[in-house]
């Protein structure tokens, strides 16, 4: 029998190492080092060749061809789908709607006739089948197993070989073969390793639910992010019902294209008209607010942006920005007063996006500008105007990309006019494009330095 030793083995790269220290010598992280026992000589057994070596030129496009999996939103962001044998990991926060769509994948795709497993490690096989109820998951040819152990798993795929595979999630698996908790470094690498090896075999697709730490980032070894092919994150405000999907990582295609999903009862819904939704509930004529056509990847977005300007008593007035980032807020605000004259160094400033969009390009700092303009003077911007530009330090504005892509979106919701930086090229949209050199020119063309 083989014997053990005590590893302290880093969260972030897997690195081993036979003390603990406050720092990974291999990465440089602090703070990462997990105490783990290992068995040496264990291993990965090998698994039987799938197929003798192709030429190259033998293979064709329509071997690796993604299959669809039935949601519009997910196969946008996949680039047409699920490749078989790839392995996918998606991740988020607790609550977010990781399980409920991959469930809805899984039915989508065994309503088209294709077989497919559900492998639960955190919920029960009767919580699973109570949340396909609720969200009309039902079908024959979904199969589901409560395992844990990675061996069963194998065992599983073995028997069934689905088309699709989900593992929800891939902290809860342990190899038997290793000493150490699930969840812990060597688990989730050697299970994951393990899942990659049957499914480039076997060319079934693998799709791993993640957790997340604190911070964000996915929980486990960073090997686990390089091992897969394809990284997924599913973000959102748990005060919204909005879902974003982005890809972090894709061997296979774009990593800029998002998902936008909406949460229902009976699940998550695809938004094909995510602008519309955002700016449904918009009050026109509202001093301190304007529309800016944001873009996600390469999904234009038009988002409302707010900000309110409030004398405040307070020896260093707030800022606060929700959706917007804080420095780059701050930023914009010294350059009002700078450049401009415009002094709202003694009132409270806050600026936010609605509807749970974040919006950090500095393609919103010209309207982040008009709309904390607008709110100090009371003003009120027009409701057909669209405003998209960088902000120098200078007060220059300066031009962002897929202009085009953005103001043809702006026009397809009925807005007339876009205030641009001069350096935009000329862009073929049903519109009346305004095109301006600095922010002070902006502020008086949207009518605003006359107050």
């Amino acid at each position: 029998m083989a014997r053990t030793r005590t590893v302290f083995r880093c969260m972030s790269c897997g690195a081993g190492a036979p003390k603990w220290s406050g720092r990974c010598s291999s990465c440089g992280d602090w703070n990462t080092l997990s105490e783990e026992l290992e068995t040496p000589d264990a291993g990965l057994e090998p698994l039987a060749a799938s197929s003798p070596p192709t030429p190259i030129t033998q293979l064709t496009a329509a071997d690796g061809a993604p299959v669809p999996t039935g949601i519009a939103e997910l196969d946008r962001v996949l680039g047409g789908g699920f490749v078989p044998g790839s392995v996918t990991l998606l991740g988020g926060e607790p609550g977010v709607g990781k399980s409920t769509l991959v469930l809805q994948a899984l039915a989508a795709r065994a309503r088209a006739g294709a077989r497919v497993l559900y492998v639960t490690g955190e919920e029960s096989a009767d919580q699973v089948r109570l949340r396909a109820e609720r969200i009309d998951a039902l079908d024959d040819n979904l199969l589901l197993a409560a395992e844990t152990a990675m061996g069963n798993v194998a065992v599983h795929l073995e028997a069934v070989r689905p088309e699709l595979v989900v593992v929800d999630s891939v902290q809860t698996l342990f190899d038997a073969r290793f000493s150490s908790a699930p969840g812990s470094v060597t688990q989730v690498r050697e299970c994951a390793h393990r899942l990659v090896q049957i499914a480039k075999a076997s060319g079934t697709s693998v799709l791993l639910v993640g957790h997340v730490t604190k911070d964000g980032q996915l929980s486990g070894p960073r090997v686990l992010e390089h091992v897969v092919d394809t990284v997924l994150s599913l973000d959102g405000d748990r005060h919204h019902d909005l879902r974003i999907l982005r890809a972090v990582k894709h061997r296979f295609g774009s990593t800029d294209e998002i998902g936008m999903f909406s949460v229902h009862g009976d699940g998550l819904a695809s938004m094909a008209d995510p602008s519309s939704l955002l700016l449904g509930d918009r009050t026109p004529g509202l001093p301190g607010s304007v529309v800016v056509p944001a873009l996600e990847g390469q999904r234009p977005l038009l988002v409302e942006v707010q900000s309110l300007v409030a004398g405040s008593s307070l020896a260093q007035p707030r800022r606060s920005a929700q959706g917007l980032d804080q420095g780059r807020l701050s930023l914009l605000l010294a350059v009002l007063q700078q450049r401009l004259g415009v002094d709202l160094s003694q009132a409270d400033v806050y600026a936010m996006t609605v509807g749970g969009v974040k919006v950090t390009e500095p393609a919103a700092d010209l309207a982040v500008c008009i709309a904390a303009v607008s709110s100090a003077t009371g003003a009120p911007i027009s409701p057909g105007v669209v405003a998209c530009g960088e902000v120098g330090l200078g007060g220059e504005l300066r031009q962002v990309r897929r202009i085009e892509r953005r103001l043809a979106e702006a026009a397809r919701l009925g807005f007339t006019t876009a205030v641009v930086p001069h350096s935009t090229p000329t862009v073929a949209v049903p519109m009346e494009v305004l095109r301006v050199p600095s922010l002070r020119v902006a502020l008086d063309t949207v009518g605003l330095l006359e107050h």
